[in-house]
């Protein structure tokens, strides 16, 4: 029996899909429940004990709340395709990737984050709108690079915060990725252009919002 060790890259690569798959509990259920709220609804105990249960859920078993939604889909009968849903949502604020220092430059760097997810959002709807989808693509790239110059001025302007508890080597770990996944968006554009594999731009944004949404949660930790 081969009991070898998957390699790590490997373990990697299954660990950021999974991760990817969690967006479905920030921008679909916790949402829902908020709104429910906001709407009146009586059952606020039930509320919160849904709000906790798919939280700790979440926690135990990542990717927990979109195999959830999935399942309900599957028993209507519904065909939808979950990443595109997932990235026209992902200009939700989501308080757990949101930074709540007042600094100016903290404040930016929730707007850079904020402003990348929100044109990233505007894939689906421009993807078959050759001439809208390249220019969404470059403000895609301008949106990126604010990001990554928001999050170095940050940190050059906070040193002594980013460094406590080895938070700058958590954050400087997550800007590896995001720039890893902002490379590989960049390489699933062109090869889109010749194979026209719309689902796999899809999935390839929201690994990028979710490491934009990890780049901020190191942050928020500091």
């Amino acid at each position: 029996m081969d009991t070898a060790t998957p390699p790590m890259n490997s373990l990697s690569a299954q660990h950021e899909e999974k991760q990817n798959m969690s967006l479905a509990l920030h921008v679909i259920l916790l949402p829902l429940f908020e709104e429910m709220e906001l709407q009146g609804e009586k059952n606020l105990s039930v509320l919160q004990t849904l709000r906790t249960a798919f939280n700790n859920a979440e926690k135990e078993n990542i990717g927990f709340a979109q195999n959830f939604i999935e399942c309900i889909l599957e028993a209507e009968s519904l065909n939808i395709n979950m990443s595109e849903i997932l990235l026209k949502l992902a200009s939700i604020d989501c308080p757990e990737f949101t930074l709540t220092r007042t600094e100016t430059e903290f404040r930016y760097l929730n707007q850079r984050s904020k402003a990348l997810r929100t044109t990233l959002s505007r894939i689906p709807e421009q993807i078959q709108d050759r001439s809208r989808f390249l220019q969404t693509i470059k403000d895609i790239a301008a949106a990126i690079k604010d990001v990554l110059d928001a999050v170095n001025d940050a940190c050059k302007k906070y040193p002594m915060l980013t460094n406590i508890h080895g938070t700058k080597r958590h954050i400087d770990q997550n800007k590896k990725i995001f720039i890893k996944h902002s490379k590989s968006f960049s390489d699933t554009l062109k090869a889109y252009f010749k194979d026209g594999r719309a689902d796999r731009v899809f999935e390839s944004a929201n690994r990028l919002i979710n490491q934009t949404n990890e780049l901020m949660r190191s942050f928020k930790s500091a």
